[in-house]
């Protein structure tokens, strides 16, 4: 069963406006180069380019911040729900 991914409004010019994407991955990271692969430049908005999570950007699997996780190794069981959150900054 695959993986329901929440694409966030200001990623969904990179996704052709799309807000959910179905995917097969067993971590976070796989999560995310099966992304990028599907719809390229996707991942350097959310990864540095040594590869880590962009500070920020705030991905979630069942609820649970993957930064008090195991980050991009964070696993990913079958039918998990994941959000990509952005960070918004104002004041």
């Amino acid at each position: 069963m695959p993986t329901v991914i929440r694409i966030p409004t200001p990623l969904r010019k990179l996704t052709s406006d799309v807000e959910t994407v179905e995917l097969d991955g067993s971590t976070v990271g796989e999560l995310i180069d099966n992304l990028e692969e599907r719809f390229p430049g996707v991942k350097a908005r959310l990864c540095d380019e040594n590869g880590n999570l962009r500070r920020f950007i705030n991905i979630y699997v069942n609820g649970e911040d993957v930064r008090f996780l195991d980050n991009l190794a964070t696993a990913v069981k079958d039918g998990a729900e994941v959000s990509i959150i952005p960070a918004i900054a104002g004041g």
